[in-house]
């Protein structure tokens, strides 16, 4: 039985997936009834838990028994909502320094143009791609954390584009020509992220149909994504990282992460006015929400201001690979708990920051909702927040399943499944 068909074929048309969004401040979970025929998705639960303070750092998992506990009441929470008794199938989210994505192309030449592509000749570029691909990410991580040796597994693929002697086309099959170019977006991530994961998923007792990499979820979520005409830097800052990915022409260009979030504000307030961190991470919510007065408002901005300049910094260094190639894009999509801090804004709308960067002017910034979330309908009426963004990115992943049926993206699953055997 296929992929997708494990997920929709026996059911009528219908489906019940969790979708689990494990941040370091908060587990998210999501039930959602996914309509294969209108190709939608229904969120029908919402269960939110706090983290306890030693579950996570930087996004990724440090204590797996203390996250399977607070994921288990963020489950039974949800599922009590949507009058649900058990959930099979899941989409986890994985974020973290090490996880890495980026676009891989590579230029073929063929020896007979006149020659019309056929499936053997495609299938073997798309390897050469992922070969690739797999190589330059190993040596990049291998390079950041001093191990040679270190074991990788590939999460998550799409196709960015595939042009033919210069012309762009949806599927090569039957065309000929001379050059084929094919650009493929990958993310990878460590075995010891991804291991911490399914000994979660076991111990929730839930099959794992996607694990995906949390910027590349809500990129490849929003509704203009895959247009020709769209490009846009998306930035999710979570608790413990922030969270980048790049979209130019429609296709997904490569993600960044670092381990600077929401989390960090919250501690600087703590130790700045000498109160506990619950108290600072309520008293931070305010400030955000603008519900404090004018002078205390005021005093958290130049609390705020060093640490806002320092992750400011943080974006600056993660664009500086992407702005080598060409201008980078001038919207900017928020998202995650952290984006609604006054200082993130403004720091991000003052012009210096982009002097060293190839912005062909001051980007603009825009705020995302859950709505944006293309083909994802809230019947909760629970999912308001930026930090719900990402959660309902991940669960329209399922959706997303009903393309790779396509030509394309079967040979790429097979690539994938090729490259994991390695």
């Amino acid at each position: 039985m296929g992929f997708f068909s494990k997920i929709f074929g026996n059911h009528g048309g219908s489906e019940i997936i969790l979708a689990l969004d494990i941040g370091t401040e908060v587990v998210k979970a999501l039930i959602v009834r996914i309509d294969s025929k209108e190709k939608k998705g229904y969120v029908i639960g919402v269960g939110r838990v706090k983290q306890r303070m030693g579950n996570m750092r930087s996004g990724a998992v440090s204590d797996i028994s203390g996250v399977i506990a607070t994921s288990k009441q963020a489950i039974e929470i949800a599922k009590e909502k949507a009058g649900v008794k058990r959930v099979k199938d899941a989409v986890l989210g994985i974020a973290g320094e090490l996880v890495k994505g980026t676009t891989t192309t590579v230029h073929y030449e063929r020896a007979n143009p006149e020659v019309k592509v056929d499936l053997a000749e495609l299938k073997n570029i798309i390897q050469k791609v992922q070969v690739k691909a797999y190589e330059r990410i190993k040596q990049q991580l291998a390079w950041e954390t001093g191990q040679v040796d270190i074991e990788i597994k590939l999460i998550n693929a799409a196709i960015s584009s595939v042009r033919i002697d210069g012309y762009q086309v949806s599927n090569p099959l039957g065309f000929q020509g001379k050059e084929v170019s094919i650009s493929i977006f990958n993310a990878y991530a460590p075995l010891i992220h991804l291991g911490a994961l399914e000994t979660i998923a076991s111990e929730l007792k839930v099959d794992l149909i996607s694990i995906a990499a949390e910027p590349y979820s809500v990129a490849r979520s929003v509704a203009n994504e895959g247009e020709m005409n769209f490009n846009a830097i998306f930035i999710d800052i979570g608790g413990g990282t922030t969270d980048i990915a790049v979209v130019r022409n429609g296709g997904l260009e490569g993600t960044k992460m670092f381990a600077l979030g929401g989390r960090a504000f919250t501690k600087r307030l703590s130790q700045e006015l000498k109160i506990s961190f619950s108290e600072a991470e309520v008293l931070k919510i305010e400030y955000a929400n603008g519900k404090l007065n004018e002078n205390d408002t005021q005093r958290i901005d130049r609390i705020f201001y060093d640490d806002c300049q320092v992750w400011l910094g943080g974006i600056e260094l993660s664009l500086s690979e992407f702005s080598q190639s060409d201008l980078l894009p001038s919207k900017i999509l928020m998202c995650g708990g952290g984006s609604g801090l006054p200082g993130i804004q403004r720091a991000l709308s003052a012009p210096g920051w982009i002097e060293k960067l190839s912005f062909a002017r001051v980007p603009d910034v825009v705020f995302l909702k859950p709505s944006d979330i293309v083909n994802m309908v809230d019947e909760t009426g629970e999912l308001k927040s930026f930090q719900d963004v990402t959660p309902v990115g991940l669960a329209n992943l399922a959706l997303d399943l009903a393309d790779k049926e396509k030509v394309l993206n079967e040979i790429l699953r097979r690539a994938m499944k090729s490259i994991e055997m390695k």
